[in-house]
C-alpha cells in the first residue's frame, strides 16, 4: 500500500534508523578516542609534547568526529540536538584527553593557584604582603581561591589538586551557555550558531581554561555580555512599568556577575569595561547603567582591597602605556627554542591567523551580518587598544586573542556557509512577504486569464532553462557544501599542538611530585628553596612559611656568574638562612624543560650546575630520583642535621 504521494510509507524502526544516523560518526570518533588513549604512552615525551605521543587513532577519531559534524550541521533535516553532541564531543577530545592520559595535573601555574587555596584553608583568612610577600597579590583579588576552598571544604577532598586536572574541560563547559546566548541573540540560523561554537573551541588554544582566576572570570565576561545584549541592546528589551522592574532585575544581576569578576580577577574588568564602552559609543547598546557599574565596582576594588598591590604596580604600569612594540615583546625566557616548540609555536599562529582571516572574509561575504551582528564585530575589536595599556607579564598578546575570540568565531563561521539568516532579517522578510502576497495573487489570476497554448510553450521554455540552471547550482552546492571542509578539519586538527605541543614543561611525573613534597615535608619553617626556575610542581607550597628564590629570573649578568662557577655562586647567594631554617638547592625534569625549550639555559649547561653542586663539599645531597635532586647548603662551622 501507497500513500497519495506515490511513495511507500516510512516504516517506523526506518524512521528510527535514520534518526540514529548522524550518531554514528561521533560514537565512531569516541571509540577511536578511547582506543588512543588506552595505547598513548606519555612517559617520555619530546619537543613536540603530546603531538608525537599520541596514537594514530586520535587523529582519525578527530577528522571523523569534524567531518561528521560538519554534515550534521549543513542538514536541515537532523534534530538540532546532534550539532550540541558533536561540540560536547570535541570538548571531551580536546580538553579531556591530557586529564586522562597523565596521572597528574598540567601547569605549574595550577599547583600555584592551589597553594593559594590551600593558603587560605590552613591560616582561614587573608595576608599582606609584610606576611606573604609577592602572593599577597591572591589575597587582594581572592574571589576565585576563597570560592575553591568553599569547594574543597564541600566535596571533603583534601585539595584542589584532587580534580584540579579535569578543570579545563568543566570551564569550556561552562562557557557554552553564554556563548550560545551571545550568538542567538543575531541568529536562529543553527548552522551558523554552531559552526562558531565549534571555530571557537578548537581555536580557543590559548590554554587559560586551566585552575585559575581568568578561567571562570572569562565566562562571566561572557554572561555579562549576554546580558547587555539581550536586554540592554534593543534584542528583547522592555517598555513600560513593567519593562523598568524586569530591566532592574537584569542590573542587579550584571552587577552580580561584574562583582563576581573584580573581586577574582585584575585584567577582566578592564576588558569588559572596554568592550561595554565600544558598545555604547556605537549606540549598540542603549543604556549605560551596566558601563556605569562595571566602572564603579571596579574602582572600588582597586582603591580598597586591592589598593597596596596597585600602589607598588602603579609606577611600572604607568610606564608601559603606549608602548605597544614593548608590551607585546616577548621576554627573556618565553622565546620558543628548538624544533618542536618552533613548530608548535607557528601552529598556534596559523591557527589564529587563519580564523581571523575567516572572520574578515565572513564580514565581506555576508552583507547582513555587517549590519545586524554589529556588536559582535565590535566586541571582536573592543579588546585591541589594550595593547597600548599594558603588557600582563608578556601575556596581553594572548589575552586580546582570547577575548577577541567569540566576535571572530562567529563570523569566521559565517564564512564557511552559504546565505545565512539573522533574526532582524528574517522579519523583514515576512513582512515583505506579506505586503508582497496581494500582488502575487493578482499576478496569478492575469496569469490564469492568459491563452493556453503561449502558456505551454512558455513554460516548456522555462522548464528548459531551468534544467539548464540546475546543473550549475547542483555543482555550487557540492562545493559549498566540501570546499569549507578541509579548513574546518585543519583548524580542528591544528588545535592539539598549539595547545599540548608544550606539554613536556607543562607535565610533572609522578616522581617529581614525590621528590618536591618530599623536600616541602622535611623544610622547616623559615628554609629557602633555590631553583633555576618555578616550573616544577608545588612549587608555592606553604610560601607562608617557606621562601623561593629562581635564579634565572635575575639579571642576565648574575645568571652568567652562576654559570661561570655555580657551586661558589649558588653557595653565597643561599647563604644567612637563619636556623631552624635550612637552604636547598633543587632541580627537577620541569625546570630543565622549561629551560631549554624557552631559551633560558640548555640541557648541557644545568648539568654543568648540577655537576658543579654534587662535586661541592659544600652541599650535600638529600633526596633524589629519576625527576630531579635536590640538595642541602651544609651550615659552615656547624653540625650536620
Amino acid at each position: 500500500m501507497t500513500d497519495p504521494s506515490g511513495l511507500p510509507p516510512v516504516r517506523p524502526g526506518r524512521r528510527g534508523l535514520a534518526a540514529a544516523r548522524p550518531g554514528v560518526p561521533l560514537l565512531a570518533a569516541l571509540v577511536l578516542w578511547g582506543y588512543a588513549v588506552r595505547h598513548t604512552d606519555v612517559s617520555r615525551l619530546d619537543d613536540f609534547g603530546l603531538v608525537t605521543a599520541l596514537h594514530p587513532g586520535f587523529w582519525a577519531g578527530l577528522a571523523v568526529l569534524t567531518a561528521g559534524f560538519w554534515f550534521t550541521v549543513r542538514d536541515p533535516r537532523r534534530p538540532g540536538g546532534w550539532p550540541a553532541a558533536y561540540v560536547l564531543g570535541l570538548l571531551v577530545m580536546e580538553r579531556a584527553t591530557q586529564a586522562v592520559l597523565y596521572p597528574t595535573p598540567l601547569y605549574a601555574w595550577a599547583w600555584k593557584h592551589d597553594a593559594v587555596v590551600g593558603h587560605l584553608l590552613t591560616d582561614g583568612g587573608l595576608q599582606g604582603a609584610d606576611r606573604v610577600g609577592d602572593m599577597a597579590v591572591y589575597d587582594q583579588w581572592p574571589g576565585f581561591f576563597a570560592a575553591q576552598a568553599a569547594l574543597v571544604r564541600l566535596l571533603g577532598v583534601e585539595s584542589a589538586a584532587m580534580y584540579m586536572a579535569w578543570w579545563p574541560l568543566v570551564s569550556s563547559l561552562m562557557l557554552l551557555l553564554p556563548l550560545l546566548l551571545v550568538y542567538r541573540t543575531f541568529t536562529e540560523d543553527r548552522r551558523l550558531t554552531w559552526t562558531a561554537v565549534w571555530l571557537f573551541c578548537a581555536a580557543n588554544w590559548v590554554g587559560q581554561d586551566y585552575f585559575s582566576p581568568q578561567s571562570v572570570a572569562f565566562v562571566l565576561h561572557l554572561g555579562v555580555l549576554a546580558v547587555v545584549l539581550r536586554r540592554y541592546g534593543g534584542y528583547g528589551g522592555y517598555g513600560g512599568a513593567r519593562g523598568r522592574q524586569r530591566q532592574a532585575l537584569w542590573t542587579v544581576v550584571t552587577s552580580a556577575l561584574v562583582t563576581a569578576i573584580v573581586i577574582s580577577h585584575q585584567l577582566t574588568p578592564g576588558m569588559l569595561a572596554v568592550s561595554l564602552l565600544a558598545l555604547c559609543l556605537v549606540r549598540r547598546c542603549r543604556d549605560w547603567v551596566p558601563l556605569v557599574s562595571t566602572v564603579v565596582i571596579f574602582l572600588a576594588w582597586c582603591l580598597t582591597a586591592a589598593l597596596p598591590f596597585l600602589s607598588a604596580a602603579m609606577p611600572d604600569m604607568i610606564r608601559s602605556v603606549g608602548d605597544v612594540g614593548g608590551n607585546v615583546a616577548t621576554g627573556y625566557g618565553a622565546t620558543p627554542t628548538g624544533t618542536g616548540a618552533v613548530a608548535t609555536s607557528w601552529a598556534a599562529r596559523l591557527l589564529s591567523g587563519t580564523v581571523l582571516l575567516l572572520a574578515v572574509a565572513g564580514v565581506w561575504r555576508q552583507r547582513v551580518l555587517r549590519r545586524r551582528a554589529m556588536p559582535l564585530l565590535v566586541i571582536a575589536a573592543a579588546p585591541l587598544p589594550m595593547f597600548a595599556a599594558s603588557s600582563y607579564g608578556s601575556e596581553m598578546i594572548f589575552r586580546v586573542l582570547m577575548f577577541m575570540l567569540p566576535g571572530v568565531a562567529f563570523f569566521a563561521a559565517a564564512a564557511l556557509l552559504p546565505k545565512v539568516r539573522t533574526l532582524a532579517a528574517e522579519a523583514e522578510a515576512e513582512n515583505a512577504a506579506g505586503a508582497a502576497s496581494g500582488a502575487a495573487s493578482g499576478a496569478a489570476a492575469r496569469a490564469g486569464a492568459a491563452d493556453a497554448g503561449p502558456a505551454t510553450d512558455a513554460g516548456a521554455g522555462a522548464r528548459a532553462r531551468g534544467a539548464r540552471a540546475r546543473a550549475p547550482a547542483a555543482a555550487r552546492l557540492r562545493i559549498g557544501v566540501w570546499g569549507p571542509l578541509p579548513v574546518l578539519l585543519a583548524g580542528t586538527l591544528a588545535f592539539v599542538p598549539s595547545y599540548s605541543g608544550k606539554d613536556r614543561i607543562s607535565y610533572f611525573p609522578p616522581a617529581e611530585v614525590a621528590l618536591v613534597q618530599q623536600l616541602f615535608d622535611g623544610a622547616p619553617g623559615g628554609s629557602l628553596i633555590v631553583a633555576a626556575n618555578r616550573n616544577y610542581p608545588l612549587a608555592h607550597e606553604s610560601y607562608g612559611t617557606i621562601d623561593h628564590y629562581w635564579f634565572l629570573d635575575d639579571a642576565r649578568r648574575h645568571v652568567d656568574e652562576i654559570l661561570r662557577a655555580p657551586a661558589a655562586t649558588l653557595a653565597r647567594d643561599m647563604s644567612g638562612v637563619e636556623r631552624p631554617g635550612r637552604a636547598y638547592f633543587l632541580l627537577t625534569q620541569g625546570q630543565s624543560a622549561n629551560s631549554e625549550m624557552n631559551g633560558q639555559l640548555t640541557a648541557d649547561q644545568l648539568d654543568r650546575v648540577r655537576e658543579s653542586v654534587a662535586a661541592s663539599p659544600r652541599f650535600r645531597l638529600v633526596a633524589e630520583n629519576d625527576a630531579g635532586v635536590v640538595y642541602e647548603l651544609r651550615r659552615e662551622g656547624g653540625a650536620e642535621r
